[in-house]
């Protein structure tokens, strides 16, 4: 009996967290998979411009969202407002300059991005977020954040193979949720309609229902990278709005 009600509860905890990320509307129809550019290897420092005092696409406003003690930031750059489409850069702070240590291809909500997201819209929230938990279907890869390894996160069968690895590794992005928990904890602060349960994950080749979607490297980069003593952060929205 004790087995069956854990089932029951980690089925339920899952449902509500993976919301967002699929669950709502089971995979994209075929008008939707929009395939990201072909450049999906990771770009490394190497190749991005040297340390500067700003971060390259963001408007003064937005510089000044990012938390002062952060010293991690990972900019999602949106395509277009309406585009599932986009690019990923990780960046470090050093003093006050900032360096892009590696960028990638994305997918973000397959119909592109809002400022007000709301449960099944599939658009990705805009805007500057905490990063504190991570976890997923696989082992701690060697995380620096916390780390929650649960077979609860396995996507639903239902969804198809196509998602069978979405969430073999994810990181929370704090969009209402209670940062310092699971990212299947489905407790919303903002209340349900706000939705919830967005997260960086696995990309499985074309846009989401709201979550930010990346290639297995650069998910293991990340967790690899992103350290709780850095207070990292994620900027991310359509190109154009960040440069505003």
């Amino acid at each position: 009996m004790m087995r069956s009600a854990r089932r029951l509860t980690a089925v339920l905890l899952l449902g509500a967290a993976l919301t967002a990320c699929g669950g709502a509307g089971g995979a994209p129809g075929p008008a939707a998979r929009t395939t990201a550019p072909s450049t999906t290897a990771t770009h490394t420092a190497a190749a991005a411009p040297g340390p500067n005092d700003r971060i390259a696409g963001l408007g003064a406003d937005w510089l000044a969202r990012i938390p002062g003690n952060a010293r991690q930031v990972v900019v999602a750059y949106g395509d277009g407002s309406a585009s599932a489409t986009g690019r990923v850069v990780l960046y470090r702070r050093q003093g006050g300059l900032w360096t892009a240590e590696a960028a990638w291809a994305s997918h973000n909500g397959r119909r592109g991005w809002t400022p007000r997201h709301q449960v099944g819209d599939t658009r990705s929230p805009v805007g500057v977020f905490t990063i504190h938990d991570a976890g997923g279907v696989l082992p701690d890869p060697g995380a620096k954040l916390p780390y929650h390894h649960d077979p609860a996160f396995t996507p639903p069968a239902s969804w198809g193979p196509t998602h069978r690895h979405d969430f073999d590794y994810v990181i929370a992005i704090d969009y209402n949720r209670v940062p310092g928990s699971s990212p299947l904890d489905p407790r919303r602060p903002q209340g349900e309609q706000a939705g919830g349960g967005i997260w960086l994950h696995l990309d499985p080749g074309f846009g989401s229902s709201a979550c930010v979607t990346l290639p297995r490297q650069a998910m293991q980069t990340l967790l690899r990278t992103l350290d709780p003593a850095q207070h990292p952060v994620v900027v991310m929205g359509p190109r154009s709005t960040l440069a505003a």
